[in-house]
């Protein structure tokens, strides 16, 4: 593709779920990406597989971080991203489920989409369904996604379509620490964090530029999913507190 990409995905449990021939392939297929993989404190063989895949890599193109115990994936990427940043690394980074429901022939419509126009940021994958697409959802986890996704363009005021895909990249620039150096509020909700914390940093209209959403071609729903209906239930009442808080701040750093 012609950038430095690094995906950080986090893990937990994955060891029966996890395929490392897919991981191996698109290495292969793009000299230029590059995997950080966090056992965020498994209790299975999750860090033998991570381990493994990354000895069958190319040099220098898988890392394994482990971290426990157990934090939630919210501080699995987190903690990954930072770490990938202390690297000095360049170009893109980014965070990618696992599993692959969102498949990585995506990545490359993400780095399209982000050099179609250098103001472009953060390319989101979306799970749209329309014509010509294969997006298969438990219909429960999507209409509960539609619930979300409007409770959270009413309360930040920003259109989008599909906050909980996790798909996403962002160009390293002066703004990618920042998203990520202090710990996320929620455990479940930390995409709509990103987006509260970009937008305190750039008030105003600035996001219609910056942030792109990207339809994914096709989307598998695993299963096996560590969102408890516990998690949904608190779900409106944590879209309202990360408004409240990023607001706030907002209003009291002002533009950077």
């Amino acid at each position: 593709m012609g950038v430095p990409i690094t995906l950080v995905v986090p893990c937990y449990d994955e060891a029966a779920r996890l395929d490392p021939e897919p991981f191996l392939a698109a290495l292969d297929a793009d000299p230029d990406l590059r995997f950080h993989f966090v056992d965020d404190g498994s209790t299975d063989a999750t860090l033998e597989v991570l381990e493994s895949l990354a000895a069958d890599a190319p040099p220098g193109r898988v890392g394994v971080q482990h971290q426990s115990p157990n934090q939630g994936k919210a501080e699995a990427v987190r903690s990954g991203v930072l770490t990938v940043l202390d690297t000095g690394a360049t170009g893109l980074i980014g965070f990618w489920d696992a599993d692959l429901s969102s498949p990585l022939e995506a990545v490359a419509l993400l780095v399209s989409a982000l050099e179609a126009d250098p103001r472009r940021t953060m390319a989101f994958a979306s799970r749209v369904q329309l014509l010509g697409r294969q997006i298969a959802r438990n219909p429960l986890r999507h209409y509960g996604g539609r619930v979300v996704a409007t409770l959270v363009s009413l309360t930040l005021g920003v259109p989008v379509y599909d906050t909980q895909c996790g798909a996403k990249l962002f160009r390293i620039d002066t703004d990618t620490r920042p998203l990520f150096s202090e710990p996320f509020r929620t455990r479940w909700l930390f995409d709509v964090e990103i987006i509260a914390r970009w937008l305190a940093r750039h008030p105003g209209q600035a996001w219609r530029e910056a942030i792109v959403e990207v339809p994914l071609p096709r989307w598998t729903d695993v299963g096996g999913s560590k969102v408890s209906a516990v998690d949904v239930l608190r779900t409106p009442g944590q879209i309202l507190d990360i408004h409240r808080y990023y607001n706030a701040r907002q209003h009291t750093r002002g533009p950077s």
